[in-house]
């Protein structure tokens, strides 16, 4: 390279920033950052810069800026839409270094951290205080926060604690030019002018890039209960839902279902999964958490009963020990697998009006059997807050892997329905040609307007969520 080219200057003022060791080009460069969890898009990029505080993120952006060079910030990268995949030539700004709990404090019911906290560590450090983290993850041990917060995570507690904007106080962000915005807000009530934490949360580091945050806490339950039934119909499963919220008086954290076709896939072809029931129809994985062991075990029981004397449930089997829970959580996690038994497989993370899925996957299996005959299809999902996964495989003896294809046939059953083509996952790279399949045109222009307000250049993670 030439000593005088732009590039050279780019990447020296770089190394100034943070530390010549924390700028890798050329073949340092770590596989995992040029690349997505599918493997599907793969580029190099120019540099991966790992600044170590949020003023060094500020440094590199201020830099960044003035050489217009665009910049791909990543997380945790486990992503699965391609949002932190950097494009040939992009800088790979990676927030790993920037992680710590800066501070827990018990009378707010707050906690500081920096953006590259992995989830896990940040749960643990709210837990050893006596508190609760609400939003947890499958990835909990390698997704960090920042990533949580730039995608609007949900996960397994969203029913009864709302996606990670309901956790998210206060932040910091560094835009496009290097400036510093947001404030470390600890309270609930916060009503001076524009809320603009809301500006970042969900918008995959498309108009700023998450360095600290304020997360709000929720007393640690003191006791789990936890039950795997089966119901007949979706119907039926909607109908159980309201019930279980009712009786359960605020306490239900957890409303998994599955189809048919998830369970007898995952416990005929993955290894040591085993049903905890016999009865067959949709599986429903339900778990409640309280203040009370004895009297909550009373109501969780009383609940169940109540739902067979209606005639709900074909069957039901309640956790005895943390073991057992473990297991039925094992059994709704087996999605892991799918990329070994499955490769290549389609997976979509959409949401519809809860009464309508049912439908939905009726609908969706007819088009896909009919559409590619060959192929198998899951569906599973958190549902009690209106989401649920797909996952498509047509076997490779059938011809080239037909993505495209597919896409175009669940995004066209699922626009039909006024669902959303992203309930948790971000748009990044995958979804953006059907964002607007949920987004009015009046919405994406008012997007493309914020995006030019704030990053006029377009170097932030460009070619992510806009077309």
């Amino acid at each position: 390279m030439n000593p005088s080219s732009p590039m050279t200057a780019l990447l020296d003022e770089l190394a100034l920033a943070v530390g010549p060791a924390h700028v890798l080009t050329g073949d340092a460069i770590p596989p995992q950052h040029c690349t997505d969890w599918f493997n599907a898009h793969t580029h190099r990029p120019l540099a991966l810069v790992r600044p170590g505080t949020p003023d060094e993120v500020a440094r590199v952006m201020a830099i960044c800026h003035r050489h217009r060079q665009p910049v791909t910030p990543q997380g945790g990268l486990t992503g699965l839409v391609a949002g932190a995949t950097p494009n040939e030539g992009d800088v790979a700004l990676s927030l790993a270094r920037l992680n710590g709990v800066e501070e827990i404090d018990p009378a707010a019911g707050t906690l500081t951290v920096l953006a590259g906290t992995p989830l896990q560590t940040a749960q643990e450090a709210a837990r050893a205080a006596g508190l609760l983290l609400a939003v947890d993850l499958g990835a909990r041990g390698s997704c960090q926060v920042g990533g949580n917060i730039a995608t609007n995570a949900g996960g397994n507690r969203v029913i009864r604690y709302g996606m990670f904007r309901d956790q998210v106080l206060g932040l910091e962000a560094v835009l496009a030019d290097g400036s510093v915005v947001g404030g470390l807000n600890k309270m609930l009530k916060n009503n001076a002018g524009y809320d603009l934490k809301h500006l970042f949360i969900g918008s995959e580091g498309t108009l700023g890039i998450v360095t600290r945050a304020v997360l709000r806490l929720h007393p640690l339950p003191q006791s789990c209960h936890t039950a795997w039934c089966t119901l007949p119909n979706h119907d039926t499963v909607v109908r159980f839902l309201r019930h279980a919220q009712a009786a359960l008086g605020g306490t239900l954290s957890a409303f998994e279902v599955m189809w048919p076709d998830f369970h007898e896939l995952v416990t005929t072809r993955v290894p040591d999964m085993r049903s905890p029931v016999a009865a067959q129809g949709l599986q429903v994985l339900i778990e409640m958490e309280g203040s009370d062991t004895e009297r909550d075990m009373a109501m969780f029981s009383s609940m169940l009963e109540a739902a067979f004397e209606q005639g709900w449930l074909l069957d039901a089997a309640i956790a005895q020990s943390l073991k057992e829970r473990e297991s039925f959580w094992r059994l709704r996690d087996a999605v892991s697998e799918f990329p070994l038994m499955w490769s290549p497989y389609c997976g979509y993370d959409v949401s519809l009006p809860i009464g309508n899925l049912g439908r939905f996957v009726d609908e969706l299996q007819a088009a896909l059997r009919e559409r590619f005959p060959p192929c198998e299809h899951v569906h599973f999902g958190h549902v009690g807050d209106s989401n649920i996964h797909v996952g498509v495989h047509v076997a490779a003896a059938h011809g080239p892997f037909p993505e495209a294809e597919i896409d175009a046939c669940v995004y066209g059953v699922l626009r039909r329905y006024g669902g959303s083509v992203s309930a948790e996952h971000g748009i990044g790279q995958h979804k953006k040609a059907y964002l607007g399949h949920s987004r009015t045109p009046q919405e994406l222009a008012l997007m493309h307007t914020l995006k030019q307000a704030l990053d006029p250049h377009k170097l932030l993670n460009p070619g992510k969520v806009l077309a």
